[in-house]
């Protein structure tokens, strides 16, 4: 409620709105009416609302996570956005084939609810330092375990909140893999990565030098009218919200020159402002 009003004014058309771990003590209704107030005084759509914890332990810090997404979809509706992101959680220290039971458990239920409401879930691609064997957060970083999770839980209101960066870091190639996806991604985060090749080459990936970077969109790897162009393809119709407060170098006093020059690439990658065509 407090940045919103400060930085709508460079040209933002969406915001999504995300917890950690807890909704806590929020007043949600309370919460949506004034966002609505916001959007409606300065042209904005909420895309997303999100709980970002592991909600398939119910335990220490996440105790309330689960709860979290619930409440989320049952509140959803107030913000004006028919999608709830968030991680899928995990069995900690346990692999993604022990988790997939837990989480078919966990999101058979939650995706009912929400489609009962006419939601949509999507799952964010970061590993959050996790790997195929083991992990504390998300089991939805690998386009293997995707396939797994939806045959799991083979429900059309479950999707993936995609971003190349994540899967940059893992050394692949995003474009392909979107192309294969589009049909199962609901939203896209606005974060790029580069990739240090040179330093791969010479180092390799369990060294002691960094070889990748999150990146804000136009400083990275990724050439987002490419994106575009296939998810437009593809007939999607959401939107690319810029995730900050990664970039190593636009950072600190610098962080809002950085986003602020990622939505005007990013406006430019779509074909800047919309023009209707002579009549």
């Amino acid at each position: 409620m407090r940045v919103i009003p400060q930085i709508v004014g460079h040209g933002f058309e969406s915001f999504s709105l995300t917890f950690w771990q807890t909704t806590g003590a929020t007043d949600l209704a309370e919460t949506a009416k004034r966002v609505r107030e916001l959007a409606e005084e300065h042209d904005f759509i909420i895309s997303t609302v999100g709980i970002f914890g592991n909600p398939l332990t119910n335990e220490g810090d996440n105790s309330d996570t689960l709860a979290s997404w619930e409440r989320l979809i049952d509140h959803a509706h107030l913000f004006g956005t028919d999608l709830i992101s968030g991680f899928t959680g995990r069995l900690p220290g346990a692999s993604i084939d022990d988790s997939l039971p837990r989480f078919a458990e966990v999101f058979g239920e939650l995706s009912k609810r929400a489609a009962d409401r006419g939601l949509r879930i999507a799952f964010e691609n970061c590993s959050m330092g996790g790997n195929w064997q083991s992990g504390e957060w998300n089991i939805a970083h690998n386009p293997s375990a995707w396939e797994k999770m939806f045959n799991a839980v083979p429900a059309d209101n479950l999707g993936l909140e995609w971003e190349p960066c994540h899967q940059m870091v893992a050394l692949i190639d995003p474009l392909p893999q979107l192309r294969k996806w589009t049909d199962k991604i609901f939203h896209v985060h606005g974060k790029d990565a580069t990739i240090a090749w040179d330093i791969i080459k010479e180092y390799g990936i369990h060294g002691p030098k960094e070889y990748v970077w999150h990146r804000t969109p136009g400083f990275g790897d990724t050439n987002w009218s490419d994106v575009i162009t296939i998810l437009r393809q593809a007939g999607y119709k959401g939107t690319i919200d810029i995730e900050g407060w990664h970039d190593p170098v636009y950072r600190d006093e610098l962080e809002m020159t950085g986003q602020v020059h990622a939505l005007n690439y990013l406006k430019h990658c779509r074909g800047g402002s919309f023009v209707p065509n002579p009549v």
